[in-house]
């Protein structure tokens, strides 16, 4: 048996794979693109197998993201660039990354926030009921509609945060449940909105909406609106309270250990309360931002818009972290708003959903590459503590 493969105190041994797992999962940056490209190669393997040619998917990504056809460059038929792409990519982009920030939030002290796109939905009702029913003041009213929609989320979460701090019922079975009640409210109560008819409400005032005169004719009349700058201040309140403040620390020791945080004198029940409630005014500002800013009348939806169930994976691919949850909002956001590219081209438009998917998957195999490294330290401890030698399997 070779020495060098012997067990040391406080130092476990570890075959190959297992040394190549733990410096996988101690990078995250780098697991986390080695995920995206992995998704990506998978999504080509995909097309080509299909019968579809996989670089019309990346020409139509690039035209969302930078602007530019590359199948336009150098053809006198047209210009290449056209700022409209990037402002709908921009606009697509902004409610993934807040659910996305919601998602992320919650999972800081150890819960799952299915529900954002309940809080979501109840944003877009919030901001829908408002902008009928509150005075048409310029600025005032469209900062109404936006606060008041942010409370409504946060309430929404907020609530099933009481129910797990109180009575220990499940946040994933609570928020799943609350996403369809926040659907059916909405039909109710935009019904009631007078002039609505099976699918629309009347035009919003003017002064309720988030629109940008001067954003739509720098990105030549997309839809990107005054949403983009409350997306910069949610993205700021997020690093700060999560990595700049003592209450951010006390929510990451309470997701960590419950007990521990418990036996420090924390505020346990507070704290899973709180964190759903924050967790759900970044999606209630999702919802205020589609209702107000890409629509000029309120929707009678018929399902749910999913950015919330798509925010679940941006905050899985961005692990908490501010910047890594921004950037994978803007990749499934560019995905996204290629899809009618990619139509256009011949590709399916569930290849979208087909990537999102691969990214779920990967994400598991991660999850499960730290359960299975973590079985390997305990085994190697009982081992070690009954004095036994741990060799290399293939030294033999």
């Amino acid at each position: 048996m070779n020495t060098s493969d012997k067990v040391r105190p406080g130092q476990p041994a570890y075959s190959g794979q297992f040394r190549l797992i733990e410096t996988l999962l101690n990078r995250p940056a780098m697991l986390t693109l080695g995920i995206i490209a992995a998704a990506f190669l998978a999504g080509t393997l995909f097309l080509a197998v299909s019968g579809y040619n996989p670089r019309h998917m990346y020409t139509s990504i690039i035209r969302s993201i930078l602007g530019v056809d590359p199948d336009r460059i150098g053809n006198a038929s047209g210009n290449a660039f056209n700022a409209r792409y990037i402002g709908e990519w921009l606009t697509v982009s902004i409610p993934l990354i807040l659910t996305g920030l919601s998602m992320a939030f919650a999972l800081k002290t150890g819960l799952w926030n299915i529900g954002a796109e309940g809080q979501y939905t109840v944003g877009v009702l919030t901001a829908t009921l408002t902008a009928f029913f509150f005075p048409p003041v310029p600025v005032l009213h469209s900062f109404a509609c936006v606060l008041f929609a942010v409370l409504a989320g946060g309430i929404w979460g907020g609530l099933i945060g009481w129910f797990k701090a109180r009575f220990q019922i499940s946040e994933v079975v609570g928020t799943i449940m609350m996403n369809y009640i926040a659907l059916f409210l909405l039909r109710i109560f935009v019904r009631l909105i007078p002039g609505t008819n099976t699918y629309r409400t009347p035009d919003f005032p003017a002064t309720a909406l988030l629109q940008a005169p001067w954003l739509k004719a720098l990105t030549n009349r997309s839809e990107l609106s005054y949403g983009l700058f409350w997306a910069i201040l949610a993205v700021l309140f997020y690093f700060i309270i999560q990595e700049k403040t003592g209450f951010g620390l006390s929510l990451r020791i309470t997701g960590h250990n419950q007990d521990g945080a418990r036996y420090a004198g924390l505020p346990v029940r507070r704290h899973i309360t709180m964190s759903m409630f924050i967790a759900g005014t970044f999606a209630g500002l999702a919802g205020a931002v589609v209702a107000l800013g890409s629509f000029r009348y309120g929707r009678l939806l018929g399902a749910m818009d999913n950015y919330g169930f798509t925010g679940i994976t941006v905050a899985l691919v961005g692990q908490g972290a501010t910047m890594a949850t921004v950037w994978a909002g803007l990749l499934f956001g560019a995905l996204q708003s290629a899809q009618g590219s990619m139509q256009q081209k011949g590709i399916p438009a569930e290849i979208v959903q087909i990537m999102i998917g691969l990214v779920v998957i990967f994400i598991a195999f991660q999850s499960g590459m730290r359960l299975l490294l973590e079985k390997r330290k305990q085994t190697l401890k009982q081992r070690q503590h009954s004095g036994l030698e741990v060799s290399d399997p293939k030294s033999g």
